[in-house]
């Protein structure tokens, strides 16, 4: 069995591609092309480290003070974020998920969600990871269990990574950016054009900024991590993920020890929504709303 008794690791293995995930956030801790990293491996750690490779639901990012209205009412959700009070990352962080299926070079996990504090919803959330030759696919299918609309977004947290040499350029397929405020929720959007903030072109990684929301006006996008010896990984998602939050953190934990690593998360919707509304998919009853995103080792 492609798996870690001791820690409920999964490992898929393909002819050309190797990948380990953990059940904790339903998490991509590992994905490898050729011997190639694409991705940080943070699989030695049992929880994620800077939430890499998690799975985020039934929102990604931040709801402003953990509150947000439904139908009137005001809804409390868990404060995730102590420093600024905000509800980060969704629901679904520190759970494990359960194997639904497993073959050598594919899982799906799934975690239920069902009426929490501030989200009076019934989900189930599936996530299937499934290995090409070139990389990974991923697909994260939510289904409403409940009697009444839910609204919903989702994304993930890959810290992209190009091979073991030193990241040299970030491009980002996006036309507009919101910069953060005092407590990391961003501003309006703005187009990048003429501004330093463009990353439609590949943008050296000293100049990057830290941390950023940008968006993709329509259509599925490709973005692409270039490392010094030329490698580069290629993070591709449909036309849900309109979203996209850039985060350099200076000293991801890895296996490899701390390193700056970036993160490109792609989102359905962008911070806030649950109080904003932008981006959200209502799930009617018994509705199943699947979203689809992957990596590769990318030819640029």
């Amino acid at each position: 069995m492609p798996n870690d008794p001791g820690r409920g690791l999964i490992r898929l293995a393909g002819a050309t591609s190797t990948a380990e995930v953990s059940p904790r956030a339903a998490s991509l801790r590992s994905l490898r092309v050729h011997g190639r990293d694409l991705v940080e491996p943070t699989a030695a750690a049992a929880d994620p480290p800077g939430m890499a490779g998690a799975v985020l639901a039934p929102w990604p990012n931040r709801v402003a003070s953990a509150r947000w209205t439904y139908d009137g009412a005001e809804q409390r959700l868990a404060v995730t974020e102590p420093e600024f009070g905000h509800a980060n990352h969704g629901l679904l962080a520190d759970r494990d998920f359960t194997v639904r299926a497993l073959a050598s070079d594919a899982v799906t996990l799934a975690a239920a969600i069902d009426g929490e504090p501030g989200y009076p919803f019934r989900l189930d959330v599936a996530v299937t990871y499934r290995l090409a030759p070139d990389g990974l696919d991923a697909a994260t299918a939510i289904t409403n269990r409940g009697d009444r609309p839910a609204p919903a977004a989702t994304g993930a947290h890959p810290y992209l990574r190009a091979g073991d040499a030193p990241a040299a350029a970030l491009r980002l397929d996006a036309d507009r950016a919101r910069l953060p405020g005092r407590t990391h929720l961003p501003g309006p959007p703005f187009a990048v054009a003429g501004t330093g903030y463009d990353l439609r072109e590949p943008v050296p990684f000293a100049r990057l900024p830290h941390h950023l929301t940008y968006e993709r006006a329509q259509g599925p996008s490709r973005h692409h991590l270039t490392a010094l010896d030329g490698t580069a990984v290629e993070l591709r998602a449909d036309a849900n993920h309109r979203w996209f939050q850039l985060y350099v953190d200076p000293a991801l934990a890895t296996d490899d020890g701390p390193r700056a690593a970036i993160a490109v998360e792609p989102m359905t919707a962008p911070p806030d929504a649950l109080n904003t509304g932008e981006g959200l998919h209502w799930l009617a009853p018994g509705e199943t709303w699947t979203v689809e995103w992957g990596i590769r080792l990318a030819v640029t």
